[in-house]
């Protein structure tokens, strides 16, 4: 992470900060020739357990301009449809032909009984704040079938459902996994919202921890 970069005043917005280290977070302020479409985003590299030279397997952009993370009245704005946001693109860019992945996988190699799935890397990284390992689905419309079995030997999978698409995407995902649970998030918000508004105390609340 750059100080003193936008990166770094948008993820201490998202109440972050803490974990920017630990997920490899940083800052596109130059690019490479071929890639200046990544300047000025927020980088959140997808890292594989083991680490080394071929620690991470790809990047994933979040774009971080006001337009994109702000409401008119200056709060954090949570678009509803991506192509809402400025200049015609998406919040998030993937690198051109990267198959998906699954976010956080190093939460499938803890010793724990349970794990979360939630749409999206910062969710991801807001239950890890809270102490909880999570592994974030790029998309409603991105998951694989071979993501699915490693999750089924833990005792609870708790599926973060939020709006109505997410809702059914966690539906979906429960029928192949007789040990999840979907718990579905108050007002359609994401993990990260209701963190901002009420506390990590409030998420844990919602898997009974």
């Amino acid at each position: 992470m750059y100080p003193g970069s936008p990166a770094e005043e948008y993820i201490n917005a998202r109440g972050l900060g803490e974990v920017a280290a630990q997920f490899g977070l940083g800052y596109v302020g130059s690019a490479l020739p071929g890639h200046e479409r990544y300047r000025g985003y927020l980088s959140i590299p997808y890292l594989r357990p083991a680490g080394g030279a071929d620690g991470v397997a790809t990047v994933r952009y979040r774009c971080i301009a006001d337009e994109c993370v702000r409401g008119s009245d200056g709060g954090l704005l949570v678009l509803q449809d991506e192509k809402e946001s400025h200049r015609g693109h998406g919040k998030y860019m993937t690198v051109p032909g990267d198959p998906p992945r699954l976010y956080g996988t190093a939460a499938l190699i803890q010793p724990t009984p349970y794990v979360v799935v939630v749409e999206g890397e910062l969710d991801a990284m807001t239950w890890a704040l809270a102490g909880v390992p999570a592994v974030g689905a790029p998309g409603t419309g991105t998951w694989q079938p071979y993501w699915t079995p490693p999750l089924r030997g833990y005792r609870t999978v708790y599926l973060i459902a939020e709006d109505g698409p997410g809702l059914n995407f966690m539906d979906s995902l429960s029928g192949e996994l007789p040990n999840a649970r979907i718990i579905q998030m108050p007002g359609g918000r994401d993990s990260n919202s209701i963190f901002l508004k009420e506390g990590l105390e409030a998420l844990l609340e919602r898997i009974g921890h």
